[in-house]
């Protein structure tokens, strides 16, 4: 039996193109005499759904959708993922699904059985578990069909009272099929991998997984689907970062697996830096192009976010897509006009030169009432931070532009930026990378030959908004301070723990005060592009008013 795996790009809600795309494949798989094609977890409408579940209508037309799907299923059988009426008066009102069309009907469905209710997942919101487990039968063969979740069990959960494959073993199936939305963070492939593997070893049986590829806003889907034989052996991983349709060969007698034509795929990059630049591009990309954008806006400082920013902008958009706007106040420094100017050549993207200086002036003079007296502080600050955003917002409108935010995590945690100033746009692209990781990144596309000049990297980081500004003045050095905010924010260790493993009780206790206190403006700013385990946005909630290390 040859199997095709359909790994795809899906847009939430969009049921015209995402049918046309399942069809597309189930006809290109005809053509290569598969018998069977696989497509990802919830592919008809595509993950996550969040609140759309809530429409009856949006329900309607997944089911619609599938049925349509089914008409193209002739000679060829189809697993899709879709929700499905919950027909039950008691639980939830759907289920999480896939269903099995052929010949133009839907021929059986099964339903998720464990629901992730962590990080950015919320399925307990809107679908009831599974508690009936039966095989899918194709030809004859006898498949154990799980959706994503339900292979994590392997290793007994506590968070779960079931594990679906020790119910469906019992039928006997020949072969196991998982199909997923599995999302991208830089360590997440090797451990996906893993899972799988040691679902293979306990049931001696061969799988086969399919992902989603793209990105849903902040989310990121990395793809990388892959087959097993029933030996373990990897035996076909598709694409990262990117669609794309690969065939297997099921013996359905030795219950073994062959890739059907020669191995030809884009392997995730070997080091965490690799992954983090190729996921970046890709969710600029889609996050425009699903969206129906073309152009993006940023304000380009000399500093080294921005300059990051407008390079992944420049891969993700091309350069003719990308506007730089400098502008300089009388704090900026002459190097920093300079090396904007080389980065921009560099990437041959547009710019603009707009001092703030006048803007400034005007500012003060209208609250020359008001600060009579009083020094000059973080206000004053602020206000030329604001004028920026102001600016960059005008262009924005007035021209289409979406503005790229360039605030990095170690300054969201802190609150190291100003609300409607640098912390304004449509779009964080590093808004999940730690200071340290900004300087690793530039460093890696530099691998090549410089496209980040060199001073814009080894200059002390500063917002130039007073004379001499360091970051340092307000900051602990960013080696030190991302430490304690890795442990913190993604180990979720707490300041008795980190006092232990060595950190400054005093640095502790100051750190971890600013980031619980500033909460508030991490809660206005755009979304964030999620590249690691634990990023700002919808997998971290946290209460805005609360005590805790206060």
């Amino acid at each position: 039996m040859r199997i095709a795996l359909a790994q795809l790009n899906y847009i939430i809600g969009d049921f015209q193109n995402n049918v046309l795309k399942i069809k597309e494949n189930i006809r290109k798989a005809k053509t290569e005499k598969a018998k069977l094609i696989v497509f990802a977890e919830l592919c008809i409408c595509a993950y996550p759904p969040q609140d759309f579940l809530e429409f009856k209508d949006f329900i309607q037309r997944c089911r619609d959708a599938a049925l349509d799907i089914a008409k193209e299923c002739v000679g060829i059988t189809a697993i899709v993922g879709l929700p499905t009426i919950n027909p039950k008066t008691e639980g939830k009102y759907l289920f999480n699904s896939a269903m099995v069309l052929k010949d133009g009907a839907i021929v059986d469905t099964v339903h998720k059985s464990l629901l992730p209710t962590y990080d950015i997942f919320d399925e307990y919101r809107y679908f009831e578990p599974n508690r009936n487990f039966h095989c899918i039968k194709i030809d004859g063969v006898a498949i154990a069909l799980t959706i994503c979740e339900d292979l994590w069990n392997v290793e007994d959960d506590p968070n779960y009272v079931s594990c679906p494959m020790e119910s469906l073993i019992a039928e006997q199936p020949g072969l196991m099929i998982n199909i997923a939305a599995s999302p991208f963070n830089y360590e997440h492939a090797e451990q996906r991998k893993a899972i799988l593997l040691r679902n293979v070893k306990q049931y001696h049986l061969p799988l086969l997984y399919v992902n989603h590829v793209g990105a849903q806003t902040e989310i990121i889907f990395d793809g990388g689907s892959m087959a097993f034989d029933k030996n373990g052996n990897l035996i076909e991983e598709l694409n990262y970062f990117s669609e794309d349709l690969r065939y297997i060969d099921y013996n359905v007698d030795s219950q073994q697996l062959s890739a059907a034509g020669t191995i030809d795929h884009k392997k995730a990059g070997t080091k965490k830096i690799e992954r983090i630049h190729d996921a970046l591009i890709m969710g600029v990309r889609d996050y425009f192009q699903k969206l129906g954008f073309k152009q993006a806006i940023l304000g380009l400082s000399g500093g080294i976010d921005s300059a990051l920013v407008a390079t992944l902008a420049a891969s993700a958009l091309g350069p003719k897509n990308v506007k730089a706007v400098m502008m300089p106040s009388k704090f900026s420094s002459k190097g920093s006009v300079d090396h904007s100017v080389e980065l921009i050549k560099n990437l041959g993207i547009d710019q603009e030169l707009i001092s703030i200086e006048p803007v400034m002036e005007k500012f003060l003079d209208s609250l020359e009432p008001q600060f009579a007296g009083l020094e000059s502080n973080v206000t004053e600050e602020n206000i030329q931070a604001r004028i920026r955003g102001v600016l960059l917002m005008a262009l924005s409108n007035k021209f289409g532009y979406i503005l790229l935010n360039t605030s990095n995590k170690s300054e969201m945690a802190v609150g190291y930026g100003t609300l409607y100033g640098d912390m304004c746009g449509g779009l964080s692209v590093i808004g999940d990378l730690y200071k340290t990781e900004v300087y690793e990144l530039c460093n890696y596309i530099n691998r090549n030959g410089i496209i980040i000049p060199k001073e814009i990297l080894i200059k002390a980081p500063s917002a130039e908004l007073r004379h001499d500004q360091k970051d340092s003045d307000s900051l602990p050095e960013y080696d030190v301070l991302d430490k304690v905010l890795y442990e913190y924010i993604e180990e979720r260790k707490g300041p008795d723990e980190l006092i232990k493993e060595g950190f400054d009780a005093s640095l502790v206790r100051r750190v971890l005060k600013m980031v619980n206190t500033n909460e508030y403006k991490r809660f206005q700013t755009p979304p964030i592009l999620r590249i690691s385990p634990k990023a700002f946005g919808m997998g971290r909630r946290m209460p805005i008013v609360g005590k805790y290390l206060s």
